[in-house]
């Protein structure tokens, strides 16, 4: 029998949530990541092909045949493509990308790792835009919606990558700019 868990080859994270779980558009509070995985690892996507496929069969198994459509939603998504809930273009971070969002209650943090296995504490390591590895579960659902969901249950950070999206740093601030009223007490 062959198994709903996967370990990622090397993945681009975004939308990073990995240290305080954060409630979306009224849900419970989640943990949650999105994996960016390139096209070209063949092998990680047939891994989570099968991982998906089985998850399925047992939750048809367990539920009944007709618990879940022939061709349930899954969580895999073509970055080239367009995001299903909103039909608008995935961002140019995307092109060339299997899109897959990822994500655990907040009763089951996940484990965040270096490359080397130590434990990662400060939030500002793991970002939108490094790169590492990914273990997740793949489980069937049946609530308004039926398909097969990817449950996070680790990351291990790889190396730092370009920050997605606008990123403030202090030399934002070199810019020769002179307070003149340094004297005023503008809290007065």
């Amino acid at each position: 029998m062959s198994s709903t868990k996967v370990v990622t080859g090397k993945v681009r994270l975004s939308f990073c949530q990995l240290f305080e779980p954060k409630a979306i558009e009224g849900s419970a509070p989640k943990y949650s990541v999105t994996l960016l995985i390139p096209k070209t690892d063949t092998v990680t996507l047939n891994k989570i092909k099968a991982a998906i496929a089985e998850a399925a069969d047992r939750f048809r198994q367990k539920n009944g045949a007709a618990s879940l459509p022939a061709k349930p939603i899954d969580p895999l998504h073509d970055g080239d493509g367009v995001k299903p809930s909103t039909g608008e273009p995935y961002g140019p971070e995307c092109k060339g990308m299997w899109v897959m969002a990822t994500s655990c209650s907040e009763s089951q943090k996940p484990v965040v790792v270096d490359a080397f296995g130590n434990a990662i504490t400060d939030p500002g390591e793991v970002y939108s835009g490094c790169y590492g590895r990914a273990s997740i579960n793949f489980y069937g659902y049946s609530n308004q919606k039926k398909g097969v969901g990817a449950g996070l249950l680790a990351i291990q950070k790889l190396h730092d990558g370009e920050p997605f999206g606008t990123v403030g740093s202090a030399d934002d601030f070199n810019d020769g700019w002179t307070d003149e009223g340094a004297g005023d007490d503008f809290l007065r």
